[in-house]
Parts: structure tokens; sequence; C-alpha cells
């Protein structure tokens, strides 16, 4: 192998690699993974494939070392490490494929440890700054209204921004103001959707979504997709991330708002209200309740900052 090789993306993985990367694809799918996760791990993996290749190391040939190798190339290129830590789990996936079909003994990437996470809290909105930046939108014009409903819907049922653009309308379920989701691992959740939600949603669907659906006029099964563009398609993950940009920086909230951030923003006020935080796991779709104590870490900081502030020997 030589010596130190930098990160390839113009080299083709060798024929072995883009062996190695077949064989995990098909794996994924015999799973029923999701495409966008096959994606990602396609994109990570083949990333290492092409470094690898450029180092002169087969699947078969690599070592712990070398994967250490690797991430340490990643972490001083910048990268985070959760970006590390996320492209040594695809790895992983990839040499225990290798090792479930017999041609590895031992998978390398077992012996290597995940690149250690900030423990950063998540940034919340409080309940008035949410009020507030959901008070900003409109309700006049097509995109006005879809904007209205999809942000009232995302703090109240805490949705993922994958989940908002996938929901359709066949999961409202307006009788029972109950939303049913697909989230994470095509795992399904079943949602309350608040009274200002449902209001917002109904808004849309009389006043707005007929008149972008009739801008595009998707075929099929895309005509059941709950929030349109304005061409009358689907709406990426982007698309969101942008129109919540924009109606942030309108409202003038200080939080820079994400779809992430309204999410962790209705756990946090649930758990502020008393709720419980077996509920609360449910409602997020957390496999585990370990992933929803961190809004117990965001509770006591709160009180600890409540507590500087106003006590007269903190």
């Amino acid at each position: 192998m030589g010596a130190t090789a930098e990160v390839q993306h113009a080299q083709e993985p060798a024929p072995a690699w883009s062996a190695a990367l077949e064989l995990l694809d098909e794996d994924l799918g015999r799973r029923d993974a999701a495409s966008r996760t096959r994606r990602a791990y396609r994109i990570d993996c083949e990333a290492f494939a092409r470094w690898a290749s450029a180092a002169g190391a087969q699947p078969r040939e690599v070592t712990p070392r070398l994967l250490r190798r690797y991430v340490a190339q990643l972490s001083a290129e910048g990268a985070a490490p959760s970006t590390s830590a996320r492209k040594l789990a695809a790895l992983r996936a990839l040499f225990a494929s290798q090792r479930e079909h017999g041609l590895l003994a031992q998978s390398p990437a077992d012996l290597v440890s995940t690149p250690r996470r900030g423990s950063r809290l998540p940034r919340v909105l409080s309940a008035k700054e949410a009020g507030r930046l959901l008070d900003a939108i409109p309700a006049g014009s097509a995109l006005e209204l879809r904007d209205r409903a999809m942000f009232e819907l995302a703090y109240s049922s805490g949705l993922r921004a994958e989940e908002l653009v996938s929901a359709s309308m066949d999961d409202l379920d307006h009788e029972s103001e109950q939303l049913r989701v697909e989230g994470k691992g095509r795992k399904t959740r079943v949602v309350p959707v608040g009274e200002p939600a449902m209001a917002a949603l109904r808004a849309y669907l009389e006043r707005s979504r007929p008149q972008l659906l009739a801008a595009g006029a998707p075929d099929g099964g895309l005509q059941r997709t709950l929030f349109l563009s304005r061409s009358g398609r689907p709406l990426s993950t982007s698309d969101v991330r942008r129109r919540l940009r924009t109606w942030t920086g309108r409202a003038g909230v200080a939080v820079e708002a994400s779809p992430h951030s309204l999410r962790h923003s209705f756990a946090t006020h649930l758990l502020d209200g008393g709720a419980d935080l077996r509920a609360i796991q449910e409602m997020l779709g957390h496999a585990s309740v370990s992933s929803t104590q961190i809004y117990t870490r965001v509770e006591s900081a709160r009180l600890k900052s409540a507590y500087q502030r106003s006590h007269p020997r903190a």
C-alpha cells in the first residue's frame, strides 16, 4: 500500500470495491432500508472506497489502523465529529456485509472507536417565539397558506422535515385530528394535531392546495402529496428549510429556526407542561427513550439559567 493517500474524489473505486458496494446495497434492499438511507450509505462508502483504492488497499486488506487514518484525515480536513461518526457507521455496515457473506473473517471497523460528538443541546424557541414566528406568516397567497399550515403542523406534532414533505393527504384524519407519520426506519406512528394546526391545514386544503395542484397536475400517487410546491410538485427538505429561514427573518426571532428546532421546541414545551417522557418519545418516534432524555437536559439548563439570573447568591 502507498504511504499517505489523500481522500480521492476523481478516481473510481477498484473493481473489488465496486462489488462490495453493490453487495451492501443489495443487503440494504433486502432489509427494506429506505432509499434515502441506501443513497447516504452509498455516498459515504464510495468516498472511502476511492480513498482506499488510491492507497492500494482492497476490501480484504483494510485494517483498523487504515480506518483510523481515514477518520483522522477527515477530521484534519474539517469534518465534524458527527460527520466522521456517520461515515464510520456506513463503513461498519459495509464491512459487516462482507463478513456476513464470508468475504472477511472479521470487520476491521469493529475495532475503531466512534469519534466523540459534542454535547450541544438542541436549539429551541421559547413558546412566545414560536407563537410570534407562526403568527407572522400571513394567510393571503397560496404559498403563505401552505407555509402557515406546514410550520403549524411541524410545531404542533414534532415532525422532521422529511416527514413533512412525505406526508400524504391520506395520512391526515380530520375527525380525530391526528396524522399518521412514517418516520425513520419506516416506523409508523400516529401523532395528535393541535387545533391551530388543523385550522391552518383546512384553510390550505380549501384555498391553496387546489391552486398549487393545478399549476403542475402531478400524476398518480403524487396527487395525494399533502404539501406542494409553486409548480405543483412535492417539496424537498431544502425547500422547507429555506422557507422557514425566510419567515424566521421576517418575524425577528433571535433563534435561527430550522424544522428540527421546531421539533426540539415541540418536545421541550411538552416537557415544560408536564408531559411524560415516554409519551414524548412515542410522539417523536424515538426508538429509545435515551434519545428523548436530551430534553431533560434542556429543561435543566433552562432552570439553571433562571437560577443564575434571579438568585442573589447564585
